[in-house]
Order: C-alpha cells, then sequence, then structure tokens
C-alpha cells in the first residue's frame, strides 16, 4: 500500500470540490473533515455521518477514480493502523464514573477535553505555523474577525496578541460590520477569521470580502474546505467534538495560546516592554484587586 495514497486522495477532493455536484461535495467535505472515522466506519456508517447516501460514496469512490469505495477507503484505514496510539486513562477519570450518572458525565467531558486539546495541538506542523507568525509580524495592518461564541476566542487573542502584534485589530467595533471595518485595508495587509461548523455568514462573507482587495487570509476552523468562494492562504486547524450539542473550544484556545507563545518569542524585546508597560499601566490604574488596597 502506498503511504501517500491517503494525502493523494484528499488534495483530488480538495481539487474536485469546487465542480463536484452538490451531494458528491458534501460526501468529498466529510471525508476531507472526519479522515480517522473515514477510515474506521463502515459505508453505511460515513453516509448516515455525512448526511448522504451510501451510493453518493461509492460515486465519489469512482470519480475518484477507484474501483470501489473499499478502494477508496483502504489507504485510511492503513494509515489509522500506523498511527494508532494509546492514550491511558487517569484514574482521577475513573473516580468521577463511580459518582454515580453526573459522574460520567464530568469523565467523558474531561476525557474528551484532553484528546480535543492533543489532536488539535499534534495538527499544528512548525513550518505553517512559522509562515503564519512571519505574515502576522510583517503585514502593515492585521485584522481579526469572529462573530457570536467563536468571538470570545478572538477577543482573547486581540487582548493578549496586540502586546507582540501592535497592528492586530478586532473587528467588528463600535457595531459596525467586518466588512465596513475591511473598507479601507489594502493588499498586502492580512485578517484572521476563526469560524467553526455551522459556518457564520458574516465571517464568511468577510473573507470573501477581504480576498477580494488583496488581503492575506489566515483561517483557524475545523475544516480547509469552509467555502467554495475563497481558499485562505493558511488554515490552522482544530478539533471541536464534543460530547454535548456545542462544540468543544478547548482545542483551538490551546492553538491561540501557543501562537500567542511564538508571537511574544518573534516580537523580541520590542514585545518584552510592551508588555512591561500594560503592567506597569495597570499597576498605576490599580486595575486588579488587592487585598491591602481595598480595605
Amino acid at each position: 500500500m502506498d503511504p501517500t495514497l491517503k494525502n493523494r486522495t484528499i488534495a483530488a477532493l480538495r481539487a474536485q470540490i469546487p465542480v463536484l455536484p452538490r451531494g458528491l461535495r458534501t460526501g468529498a467535505k466529510y471525508v476531507i473533515d472526519h479522515p480517522s472515522d473515514f477510515g474506521l466506519d463502515s459505508i453505511r456508517e460515513t453516509a448516515k455521518k455525512a448526511g448522504v447516501s451510501t451510493y453518493t460514496l461509492v460515486r465519489l469512490a469512482e470519480r475518484l477514480g477507484f474501483g470501489g469505495y473499499d478502494e477508496m477507503r483502504e489507504p485510511f484505514r492503513q494509515a489509522l493502523v500506523s498511527a494508532a496510539v494509546v492514550a491511558e486513562r487517569p484514574a482521577w477519570v475513573d473516580g468521577l464514573r463511580d459518582g454515580g450518572a453526573l459522574g460520567a458525565v464530568q469523565a467523558e467531558a474531561a476525557m474528551n477535553e484532553m484528546a480535543i486539546v492533543q489532536r488539535s495541538l499534534e495538527r499544528q506542523k512548525l513550518d505553517q505555523m512559522s509562515r503564519v507568525v512571519d505574515m502576522l509580524m510583517e503585514a502593515p495592518s492585521v485584522y481579526l474577525t469572529a462573530v457570536r461564541a467563536s468571538y470570545s476566542l478572538a477577543y482573547f487573542l486581540h487582548y493578549v496578541g496586540r502586546m507582540a502584534l501592535p497592528s492586530l485589530q478586532l473587528i467588528p467595533r463600535h457595531m459596525n460590520s467586518a466588512i465596513d471595518e475591511l473598507h479601507t485595508a489594502e493588499a498586502g495587509d492580512v485578517m484572521i477569521a476563526i469560524t467553526f461548523t455551522p459556518y457564520s455568514r458574516e465571517t464568511i462573507e468577510a473573507c470573501a470580502f477581504a480576498q477580494s482587495k488583496g488581503m492575506k487570509l489566515i483561517m483557524i476552523s475545523d475544516s480547509e474546505i469552509v467555502s467554495p468562494e475563497f481558499s485562505a492562504d493558511e488554515t490552522l486547524l482544530v478539533s471541536v467534538l464534543s460530547t454535548y450539542h456545542f462544540g468543544c473550544y478547548a482545542g483551538a484556545m490551546a492553538l491561540i495560546e501557543t501562537l500567542i507563545a511564538m508571537l511574544v518569542a518573534r516580537g523580541g524585546d520590542e514585545a518584552q516592554a510592551r508588555i512591561s508597560s500594560y503592567e506597569e499601566l495597570r499597576n498605576k490604574s490599580q486595575v486588579y484587586w488587592s487585598a491591602t488596597k481595598n480595605r
């Protein structure tokens, strides 16, 4: 079995997505976003998770030149076998399970959080992270956008990251739209967009608008295939699977904190001086509570 066949298959799917019929496009996006599940599950289970028919998956395999569905899935299954890692479950998790129904919920959520962080950080390659840091440090202006639940991640990235990257701007501001804020942006500027399934319309439109102005686009998302309208210059992928209805952002936060650490290191003495100046300002204005000062 050719060890590169899985990656070639994913590359072929990405290349064909814009021209695939809707059903095949949905199936292709699922394979790209969930390669491990695809390699593990049966065709019926994959069809159920992807929201397509088994016939659609067979057609997708034929579209890529495979003799059948199993032939397309085999390199994904082989990659799973070769990369299998046994994860130890801490004793304290078993202790939670002994606490009844709610303890079992806490245990499952805790195990999921740890797995999400590990999977998300494992996906970050040094060469890509280095490119992203260089792109941000060299840009005249860096815009950062997200809405709804993802906004909390963007707010944290801006609040801390601006000390290392003073060109960082969180948009939209003052009840404007992100597109309004990008009106004066220029080619060579960079935008960071944070969005996860289901993708926010406002963020997608802002991404397409940014690229129409010649800006570079960095995405933090759970998929490289967010919209057929644009293709990001760099996509930092994280897992957001959770044990409840909404996405788990622990992995995304871990990635953002790693990115901030790299920006601070890249900023050198200037970044350290800015951090010190912010701390001095906060101490002078007594923004932090102190038992001795607030009696």
